[in-house]
């Protein structure tokens, strides 16, 4: 089935090639404009590959021309002109081609011909019970090798660690053309590489990723790559000690700055704020361009839900919360607003959108926070928000429903009755544990950066004193602190929207606090995927060196997704 999809698309695009006009940018010359008098088609004639342009595929041009006169054909790969109203031609090389027929030497017609390189194809065979499950269910992969001119084939399968044949015996590699069924002893996603030839000439490699489930349900972490793509972990806390658990790639880019990933039922949604998340002079309003993804949790499905492209930059969305039948979305500085989660293809406006809450339309505004003052991380806890702020009054304002004003005011109302946490401070991230009934919270200040964690009496009791955080501050085996980038041009951003530890996720079943670390001392803790883990007490390294933004857990638990 994978093979035949391949196949179609690379036919969408060969047959722009019968199109009067070509889908390259580059206008051509004025002589090479179509005319009426000249103008010709093409197809190849293998009994194979008819369907498929393909280095080495015997191509027949036509002459269909309304003009008389001799025909002479240039291909434009240098391989000369030849004559006649009917010619056939292979080229050796991928590549686009400038075909130019020109008649009884006067008028001309050149148009482009899409020539592909031959690479394998590989697909999964049908799986028994659907999911590969680690160490137990035979896989089988197919190919299809695309030989036109009949040459002879070379095949090297590399499979990846751990891999073995149905009698359990370690394979590495394989010279057979069908390499027969494998098991794997790792999870994730696992590339089997094949590296093929036709008549001595190595081709690109090809590869297919076979996902490869735990044998046991556990929940499942997602993460956004800086300039990758969303990457699935399965939550496994008692392995055997020869297997590795290794991230799936959901083959789904990440997008531009995803701070924030949100899972809900059966669907991660992904806020991208787009490239503009620093200040910018938009004073048109049209340098937007993030939007809020929505991918199908096994990533077999994505769809835009909102998107903010040609609208105002600091109106794109940066952070978000989900409850009941709501996504919550905050731009950089000015509030939130909410979108029901089956909404789709929405453009954002505040007309359809208005704001659920914004500065102004509570009581800190002018007591507490001010014109600019700059998003990060909110929740709700027992009924009351709390919603970090980083520039222009800083640190976690909380307010209930009933704190939010009917009007926007410019000062003079009484600040809500919850407080603010973490006054004077700059908390980026939080997440509440209601099982365990204690808060975890990034703070960014220059002395104290780290990650904390304690009760909500003993959160409240904190005040603006910097030195009351000492107590809660969470460390590595070795008693160091993790601290994020936030030294101007080392990392992303400025004052009070660095990037270091963007999000905050739990997993409910142990407690532990995952997240993305950039680190701003990785000669001391190098940056990664990270977690707290309670059990043992220490923040500890997942997996090191990749640079991570949003992070989300699907706390249902299962073998694969």
């Amino acid at each position: 089935m994978k093979t035949k999809i391949y196949r179609i698309q690379y036919l969408l695009i060969c047959l722009t090639g019968f199109l009067p006009f070509s889908c390259i940018d580059n206008e051509p010359p004025v002589e090479d404009l179509p005319s009426a008098d000249v103008a010709f088609t093409y197809e190849v004639t293998d009994d194979i590959y008819q369907l498929d342009y393909y280095v080495g595929a015997t191509v027949e041009f036509t002459s269909i021309s309304n003009l008389q006169g001799e025909c002479t054909w240039d291909f434009g790969d240098g391989s000369g002109e030849i004559t006649g109203n009917v010619v056939t031609h292979k080229f050796a090389v991928a590549g686009t081609y400038p075909v130019k027929l020109t008649v009884a030497g006067t008028k001309n017609k050149a148009q482009p011909i899409l020539i592909k390189d031959i690479v394998p194809i590989m697909s999964i065979d049908p799986i028994e019970g659907g999911i590969c499950e680690v160490l137990t269910t035979p896989v089988s992969i197919s190919v299809e090798l695309p030989n036109p001119e009949g040459l002879q084939e070379d095949y090297l399968w590399i499979f990846p660690e751990g891999a073995t044949d149905e009698n359990g015996n370690q394979v590495t590699t394989s010279t057979a053309v069908n390499p027969g069924k494998l098991k794997f002893s790792h999870v994730g996603s696992q590339a089997v590489r094949l590296q093929a030839k036709l008549g001595g000439r190595t081709l690109e490699e090809g590869k297919v990723n076979v996902p490869v489930a735990y044998n046991e349900e556990v929940p499942t972490l997602y993460y956004a790559v800086k300039g990758g793509n969303i990457m699935a972990l399965k939550l496994v806390n008692n392995k055997p000690a020869a297997m590795n658990i290794n991230p799936f790639d959901m083959a789904v880019s990440s997008g531009k700055h995803p701070l924030n990933i949100l899972f809900n039922d059966a669907s991660l949604y992904v806020l991208d704020c787009g490239q503009q998340f620093t200040f910018v002079d938009d004073g048109d309003g049209v340098l937007g361009d993030g939007r809020i993804t929505v991918i199908a949790k096994d990533g077999s499905k994505v769809e835009t839900m909102l998107t903010n492209v040609g609208g105002a930059a600091f109106n794109d969305p940066f952070y978000g919360y989900i409850e009941g039948t709501s996504l919550y979305f905050a731009n950089r500085n000015t509030g939130i607003g909410k979108i029901v989660l089956t909404e789709r293809n929405k453009i954002y406006s505040l007309s359809e959108y208005p704001w659920y809450v914004q500065n102004a339309l509570v009581g800190y505004y002018n007591n507490g926070w001010s014109y600019g003052s700059m998003n990060a991380c909110f929740t709700r806890i027992d009924g009351t928000w709390y919603w970090c702020k980083t520039y222009n009054g800083t640190g976690i304002f909380r307010f209930t429903e009933a704190d939010i004003l009917k009007q926007t005011i410019t000062g003079g109302t009484p600040a809500p009755a919850a407080g603010v946490a973490l006054s004077g401070m700059t908390p980026k991230s939080l997440v509440w544990d209601s099982k365990n009934q204690v808060i975890y919270f990034a703070v960014y200040d220059t002395g104290y950066e780290g990650l904390y964690r304690c009760t909500l009496d003993q959160f409240s009791a904190i005040g603006g004193s910097k030195s009351s955080l000492a107590p809660y501050k969470l460390k590595t085996a070795d008693g160091k602190s993790v601290t994020p980038i936030t030294e101007a041009g080392k990392g992303e951003g400025s004052s009070g929207e660095f990037i270091g530890i963007c999000q905050l996720t739990l997993d409910e079943a142990t407690g532990c606090v995952y997240f993305g670390l950039r680190s701003a001392n990785p000669d001391e803790i190098k940056s990664g995927l990270m977690r707290y883990n309670p059990a043992k007490g220490i923040i500890e390294h997942v997996i090191e060196g990749v640079e991570v933004y949003g992070v989300a857990v699907n706390n249902s638990k299962s073998k694969l997704f």
